[in-house]
């Protein structure tokens, strides 16, 4: 099997971006301002004199003292800013001597740039780094004037960098920036005293008393006492996260404050981990430093590891800052900014340490950008971007590696056409000219002219660690008329993947390749495992607390797992997939006399899309049976403790209520509206009835007329057909659906089996059933169990296969399946000119599909083809003449003789050879629901 075990490496990058190296010339001075363009396209109409507009793009111009440029258009904003400061370092003439330093070079650079931090100019500066120097001006007596050696490191940038090339190793162990600056500040003993023992720096000269003076004079007005709330994560698993207070005040150093938290003396005994969360934040980890620290005889810093540290290692607080943790730490959210001389500091309570957990992986991003940990998931498919809330794939992979510290995530899109032949047949091509001269006739003319060299795109996704090892590649097979869907798609692989690994990241390496393998995923193991090893340390909370499918069919129906439904619905609705939805709803915890109420989440407008798996399970079973205005109480299973915290305003209550033993988590949900997908909305403003409701009776009438006993319908989704002929008397007594959609199976099975028990119930039965069965699989693979069936059924399906698929199908259904009678039903492409001139433009619908100069559309997003009645009739023909059937041809919507024909166009396949059907007793479907009669009449 290909791992991916070949080295792979990107292109190295140097430490020093082009916006640094201004920054390093001309500091604050230097003025970005970014502005939005848009590109104007060709509309490729000639004639057309409407301009069409592009995508955003940003340009950006930067200001100097001296001069200003103006960089090219990007898509992205930092790219801009990135180019004019290029733009500006080219004008300039400026060669930064940090693109390439040597070790030598850099030691004396870290020596300068140490010189400079203790200078008297810096103290007056606004840097992250100098606020610490003033603030050690305050320190008590034998700590005055100390500056701890991890707080340069922690906070001063450009120490990092300088670091980096001295020692590829800095990145892994933080403890070696520490060895680095003492060893710098020993070429500075004239002017710089080191102290072992506190593990801090000072000034041998002290600063002149008036420079003092004029600094605490100028500070501003600090109050007496500042309360700053933090959270204290425990090395020990037998202890809990808790939440602690820091005070402090204008002549504290709050680094002591948070040393004196941990137990030890002052802020020389603290580390200091890199930010945690957004870059620009201030909110980092404290801990310990190791007990035994000392200078050998070799003037190198010898620092124990993990056993010389206090304590176990902390696997969670190891986890969110990607450094070895040992003993005790606090999340803080405090220290000196870029922006003002002022200590800055925000509150960081429990719900914001569980939020910065749920924020490290794919679906937790995606259920923080939609406000909705409990109510939201991580959907399973990007059908276009108008019905798609939140974040969007690629943006959710983006900061998935900037939190575990990796490069930009690579897309490359190639485009290309179609083949042009499909397997073991030419394509359908339409090949008439339209032999009409009426109005009618032109006009479907137009709707099936189409062009011939169509592009669909592909994308690919490439990983980097930050020294730019390749750790996985995803290549997708499916291809997609535009090229952001392919990005999307493509992105939403990766995380879907991502999210699976995180939840078992302990699996070997061989389960890891292939369970990448089923989403087109390629992984470099070497480098792959080195950069998620500290992802076992990853808490096993369920943040993807959706409920399996499956598990939607029990018995009652009235529950869904532990999630009961308080009162009866009625199934008078049953929305198709890519239906949105908008939904009110909260969630809370209660007491079960609801006695007591702790909100927990909730949402005025709340829009989710049927069938794509964007929300609760539970959730969207209940929503799917309710109309308009219609509300809802269910009671759905407890959360985690730490969930409930991620959402929880009030801890303490939420914790209280959690532990007594006697709450219940319920939703209350209110149905909105409900916005039908596009080709459901230009059927509906049309047709009356539905073109839908016209395709089922049509099926109806014939099923009526077969006296067939048995039918199969394929593609049954949620089951419109099937419990339509529970209302019909029919000779059938076996029915039975077949389709790749759990979730609509569930929704099936919920309906049929209370009609069907209701039937029974009321004594007084509207047909023969007998049995039903659902079952979950592909229509284009052959199950022995379905064969012979007297009726099959197949609306307004094949659509949603690609062309080849589409024959493959046809195929095996006579061939191996062999029903004695096929009806099959697709939209006819030359009708759309007509629903589409009828239809009125919503806001919703997708920009990128209306800036789109052609005569017709598909009706559906997801349809990969739509063919014309010729196109149609040669599929059809072929195929009864290869497997003896013959067909004839119908449809609904429309008239048969007038132009453009049929909106639906229905084949019906009629069996000639009556001889018994030979099964091959292969079963490739799973039963995901059956009933029987005999089981469920009354005795």
């Amino acid at each position: 099997m290909e791992t991916g075990k070949g080295p792979a490496s990107g292109p190295k990058k140097s430490p020093f971006t082009p916006k640094a190296v201004i920054y390093q010339r001309f500091g604050t001075k230097a003025c970005y301002k970014v502005e939005e363009v848009q590109e104007v396209v060709k509309n490729g109409c000639p004639g057309l004199v409407i301009p069409q507009k592009g995508p955003s793009l940003y340009r950006c111009s930067l200001e100097l003292p001296e001069f200003s440029v103006v960089s090219e258009a990007f898509r992205r904003k930092k790219d801009a800013e990135q180019s004019a400061a290029e733009k500006a370092i080219q004008k300039l003439g400026i060669q930064p001597k940090e693109d390439n330093l040597s070790v030598e070079q850099a030691w004396d650079e870290l020596a300068g740039r140490l010189s400079y931090l203790f200078s008297i100019e810096f103290l007056s500066a606004i840097h992250p780094l100098s606020g610490h120097f003033r603030a050690a001006l305050v320190r008590e007596a034998h700590l005055n004037g100390f500056i701890p050696v991890a707080a340069i490191a922690a906070f001063d940038a450009k120490i990092n960098s300088l670091c980096k090339y001295i020692s590829s190793e800095m990145e892994s162990n933080h403890l070696l920036v520490l060895s680095l600056i003492i060893e710098a500040a020993k070429k500075l003993a004239e002017t710089l005293l080191f102290s072992e023992e506190k593990l801090s720096l000072k000034r041998l000269t002290p600063h002149p008393p008036e420079i003092i003076q004029s600094l605490l004079k100028n500070e501003p007005n600090v109050p007496e006492s500042i309360s700053i709330s933090a959270v204290r994560i425990p090395s020990s698993a037998e202890k809990t996260v808790e939440s602690v207070t820091l005070n402090t005040s204008s002549g504290n150093y709050y680094l002591d404050v948070i040393a004196k938290e941990l137990g030890v003396k002052d802020a020389s005994k603290v580390l200091i981990s890199r930010t945690i969360g957004k870059a620009s934040s201030e909110t980092r980890l404290y801990f310990c430093a190791p007990e035994s620290i000392m200078v050998g005889p070799s003037s190198e810093l010898s620092m124990k590891q993990a056993s010389s540290f206090k304590g176990y290692v902390n696997t969670i607080a190891t986890y969110l800052s990607g450094q070895e943790i040992c003993g005790d730490a606090i999340l803080a959210s405090v220290g000196y900014t870029w922006k003002s001389t002022d200590l800055f500091y925000e509150d960081l309570s429990l719900r914001a340490y569980y939020r910065i957990l749920a924020n490290k992986i794919p679906s937790g991003i995606y259920k923080l950008s939609r406000e909705a940990i409990l109510a939201a998931e991580l959907p399973t498919a990007f059908t276009t971007r108008s019905n798609w809330r939140g974040s969007y794939p690629r943006d959710i992979l983006c900061t998935f590696c900037r939190q575990h510290r990796l490069s930009e995530p690579v897309f490359s899109s190639d485009s290309f056409e179609p083949l042009p032949d499909l397997p073991g047949r030419k394509r359908l091509r339409d090949t008439t000219s339209g032999g009409n001269d009426t109005n009618e006739g032109g006009l479907a003319a137009a709707a099936v002219k189409q062009e011939v060299c169509t592009l669909v795109y592909r994308c690919t996704v490439q990983i980097y660690s930050k020294c730019q090892d390749l750790i996985l590649l995803c290549s997708p097979k499916e291809s997609y008329k535009k090229q952001i869907d392919a990005i999307q798609n493509a992105a939403l692989k990766v995380i879907s993947w991502l999210d699976r690994f995180l939840d078992k990241v302990d699996m070997p390496v061989e389960e890891i390749t292939s369970s990448a393998k089923g989403f087109d995923i390629l992984i470099y193991p070497q480098h792959f495992v080195k950069e998620f090893t500290l992802c076992q340390f990853f808490p096993k909370y369920q943040w993807d607390n959706a409920t399996p499918a499956g598990s939607f069919l029990c018995p009652g129906y009235s529950n869904v797992q532990n999630n009961t439904l308080e009162g009866e619905l009625s199934f008078g609705m049953t929305p198709s997939s890519g239906s949105l939805m908008c939904v009110t709803y909260k969630i809370y915890l209660a007491t079960e006399r609801e006695c007591i109420k702790e909100h927990l989440e909730g949402s005025e407008e709340f829009e989710f899309e049927i069938g794509s798996g964007a929300v609760s399970p539970v959730l969207e079973a209940v929503v799917s049976q309710m109309s308009i205005n219609q509300s809802a109480c269910f009671t759905m299973e407890l959360p985690p403790k730490e969930i409930a915290l991620a959402v929880a305003r009030d801890s303490a209550n939420v914790l209280s209520l959690l532990y007594s033993g006697t709450c219940l988590m319920k939703c209350e949900v209110t149905l909105l509206r409900v916005t039908v997908p596009l080709e459901d909305r230009m059927e509906q403003a049309l047709f009356s009835p539905p073109l839908s409701k016209q395709r089922v009776e049509y099926a109806l009438q014939h099923i009526g007329e077969s006296c067939a006993a048995s039918l199969v319908d394929f593609g049954c989704g949620s089951g419109s057909l099937l419990e339509s002929l529970l209302a019909y008397q029919t000779s059938l007594e076996k029915i039975a659906g077949v389709d790749i959609s759990q979730r609509a199976l569930a929704r099936a099975a919920k309906i049929l089996h209370s009609k069907l028990n209701g039937n029974i119930e009321a004594e007084q039965p509207t047909n023969r059933i007998k049995s039903a069965l659902l079952y979950d699989g592909s229509i284009l693979t052959c199950d022995s169990r379905l064969c012979g069936y007297d009726i099959a059924t197949c609306l307004e399906v094949i659509e949603h296969m690609e062309e080849h698929d589409a024959c493959l199908f046809g195929d095996i259904v006579l061939s191996s399946f062999c029903p004695q009678i096929l009806i099959v039903s697709t939209p006819n492409y030359e009708y759309n000119v007509i629903l589409q001139n009828s239809t009125p433009q919503y806001q919703e619908e997708d920009p990128d599909e209306k800036s789109q100069q052609q005569s017709c559309k598909f009706r559906n997003h997801d349809h990969k083809f739509e063919w014309t009645r010729q196109q149609f009739g040669q599929w059809a023909s072929e195929l009864a003449s290869r497997h003896n059937y013959g067909v004839e041809f119908s449809g609904v919507g429309g008239e048969p003789n007038k132009e453009p024909g049929f909106a639906s166009q229905i084949a019906v396949f009629r069996r000639k050879d009556n001889s018994p059907v030979k099964a091959d007793f292969t079963e490739h479907y799973d039963v995901i629901w059956e009933w029987s009669s005999s089981n469920n009449s009354r005795s």
